[in-house]
């Protein structure tokens, strides 16, 4: 599979070397490599046909969110992962809003990124390890449900569908979930977008914080299960 790739940051400079590296990659294919003042890049960020987008999180003001969200209108739209220089965890909860599916560092290393832009093109997402419990925490007091959106945790969701979700809140990966539970990636992909739709939210991220906020404050983990 090949991934068509979309690059937009700051500076023309960067936008030709990221392009040149990441095209240098056999499966992936950069269909525009864009910068700030290339005009009229709104237009051309539309129709770019990409599976993945690559955006560049430190954008002056809020350009790279607002973006996000155009870019995630209804239709065929691609996945999208902000590079930052920094991981800040309430930035990195906007893109998440936004309708972003991952955050990497600039001084990541390439197979990271390279790593990540496949992951995305796959339907995965990825945040930098150290910055998952900071997200969740901005999450959870950003994210108060009421009792009854608690309850669908218990009422609403099938025990499937509760399995997948205490196993993500749990801090346990999807390939290890799908070995543990027994199931195919595509399975459990199928159950957390059910399970996301049922709970009202719209990312994994979400729903994992309120599994955690309702656990602590109703019920155990073993409870959510029964």
């Amino acid at each position: 599979m090949t991934v068509r790739l979309l690059i937009f940051v700051q500076e023309v400079a960067f936008a030709g070397a990221l392009a040149s590296r990441l095209d240098a990659e056999e499966d992936i294919q950069v269909v525009a490599a864009l910068y700030l003042r290339a005009a009229p890049y709104p237009q051309l960020l539309a129709g770019s046909g990409a599976d993945v987008a690559l955006l560049d999180g430190d954008l002056p003001r809020d350009t790279a969110f607002r973006l996000c969200q155009k870019l995630r209108q209804p239709g065929d739209t691609p996945r999208i992962v902000f590079l930052s220089h920094t991981s800040d965890p309430a930035r990195i909860v906007r893109a998440i809003a936004a309708g972003a599916v991952g955050w990497v560092r600039k001084d990541e290393s390439l197979d990271r990124l390279f790593e990540v832009i496949r992951g995305a093109a796959r339907g995965e997402t990825w945040l930098p390890p150290g910055e998952i419990g900071p997200v969740l925490r901005v999450l959870m007091q950003e994210f108060h449900p009421e009792p009854r959106n608690g309850d669908r945790l218990a009422t609403v969701l099938t025990r499937r569908e509760r399995e997948v979700l205490a196993c993500l809140a749990d801090g346990t990966n999807r390939r290890d979930l799908a070995e543990h539970l027994h199931m195919s990636p595509n399975t459990v992909r199928t159950h957390l977008q059910n399970l996301m739709s049922k709970l009202g939210v719209h990312s994994a991220l979400e729903a994992v914080a309120l599994t955690r906020s309702y656990l602590d404050d109703h019920v155990s983990q073993r409870d959510l299960l029964c």
